[in-house]
This record gives C-alpha cells, sequence and structure tokens, in this order.
C-alpha cells in the first residue's frame, strides 16, 4: 500500500485564513489544533515564497514522505518569520529513535508535545497528530471538506468529539444485543417473546445478552431465576411483559 504526503503544517484556523485567498487551497484539521494543507502543483509553483508568507504569522513544516510496503523516505523543513529555520532534512533510514525521524523532528519543532509513557503512539509524533489518517492528497482534500462547515478549529473538534460518542454510544448499543458467544442461557427466544409478550427484533437480542451476562456475572441461572430476572429488565426498560 503507498503513502504519499507533500504538505504545509501549522496553525489551523490560521492556515485556514490564508486559504481563503488562495485558489484551490484546502486546510484539513490535525490533532493538537495543526491544520494540514496539500501542496498542489499550483501552490509549489513557487514554494519558497509560499512558505515564507505562511511563516511570518508564525512557524510552518513543510512535510513530504513516500512510501510502498513499507519502504520509502522522508523530507521535512521547518520555516519562521519568513526564513527556512531547520532542514530540509531527508532520510530512507528508519532504524534510529522515532523522535528524530525528519517529520517527528519538524512536528516537535512546531511544539507537539508527545504522549506520556505507555500511550500506543509514545514518541511518535507523526501518528498522534493524525498524519496516518490519510494517504494521499485526496483523502487530505476530502478531510478539510468535512470540516470545511466548522467556524474554527474548536467548533470542528466540537462536532469531532461529540461524532465519536455518538458511535461509540451506537457500538455499545450494538454489543448490548450482540449474543455472546458460548454463554448458554435457560431460555431461548421464542420462549422469552412469549414471556415479555414482545414481537421479534432487538429487544429480544437484549433480553438473551441480559441473561447471558448474568451467567457471566454470577453463574449459571435457574429457569425461574431467568422469567424473574427478565420482568424487571423488562420494566426497567418500559417493555411490556405478561404478569407472571
Amino acid at each position: 500500500m503507498s503513502y504519499r504526503l507533500d504538505a504545509a503544517i501549522s496553525d489551523f484556523d490560521r492556515m485556514r485564513r490564508w486559504a481563503e485567498g488562495a485558489t484551490g487551497a484546502v486546510v484539513a484539521p490535525l490533532a493538537g489544533r495543526l491544520g494540514l494543507l496539500p501542496l498542489t502543483t499550483e501552490l509549489r509553483g513557487d514554494l519558497p515564497r509560499l512558505l515564507r508568507d505562511l511563516s511570518r504569522g508564525g512557524p510552518v513544516a513543510h512535510v513530504e514522505a513516500d512510501f510502498w510496503g513499507g519502504d520509502g523516505d522522508q523530507t521535512a523543513a521547518l520555516w519562521r518569520a519568513g526564513v527556512r529555520e531547520w532542514g530540509p532534512v531527508h532520510t530512507s533510514d528508519f532504524s534510529g529513535p522515532r523522535e528524530d525521524w525528519p517529520i517527528n523532528a519538524a512536528l516537535a519543532l512546531l511544539g507537539v508535545v508527545p504522549a506520556g509513557p505507555g500511550a500506543p503512539d509514545h514518541h511518535d509524533l507523526f501518528a498522534e497528530v493524525g498524519l496516518g489518517r490519510g494517504r494521499d492528497e485526496e483523502d487530505w482534500r476530502r478531510a478539510a471538506l468535512e470540516a470545511y462547515d466548522a467556524d474554527d478549529y474548536d467548533a470542528w473538534h466540537a462536532g469531532e468529539q461529540a461524532r465519536r460518542e455518538a458511535r461509540e454510544r451506537a457500538a455499545a448499543e450494538r454489543a448490548a444485543h450482540e449474543r455472546l458467544p458460548g454463554v448458554p442461557v435457560p431460555l431461548d427466544g421464542k420462549e422469552i417473546i412469549a414471556l415479555l409478550g414482545i414481537p421479534q427484533g432487538r429487544t429480544v437480542g437484549g433480553a438473551i445478552r441480559h441473561l447471558q451476562q448474568l451467567h457471566v456475572d454470577h453463574g449459571p441461572v435457574s429457569r425461574e431465576e431467568a422469567e424473574a430476572a427478565l420482568r424487571t429488565w423488562a420494566a426497567e426498560r418500559g417493555v411490556s411483559a405478561t404478569p407472571g
């Protein structure tokens, strides 16, 4: 699988303000209040001037990467106050410490702070800011389009957090109705439908999952205990149940 990156990275809100006046320029949000500007052929026409202009309001990293099947190279440079302050640094040897890899080093100069020990992306700022979320210019342009309606980074971040929480709730809801493999229950689906007076559907799955969880937490449950537990479970959820 290939990975290609040629972009300028800096503060998201500042980059977005600049992009509003540049034809074809879009900015995709990254973690840490950063934004990524994919460098199209048009934008690369006078790249030094572009980076000088962008860096007058704050530091800008120019990052490049080209990988195929695990092999490839990285190049990075940092511009500040209209001049190139560091780089370009290039490597195709990634056997050394991750913090020394060109893009990680450039991100550190931008002020990105590594995660604490034990975090999955410890010392890999490339992964921390989310540069693995896109694999080419098209992916980053799509990410920029998805953030287009957000007024600023805070608005995008709040929306992203809300969407993530909604996905987590949906996943938890699905899990609550999925049967655990290998965990027995004393009542089958038809018996639960008859007991609770409910139609076939997700509620039956939730009832079975509830009985399985009781088995996991407390050991085998008798038929009588299962029926009583399901009536209580149904009452708590407002599910119609036939009287016992």
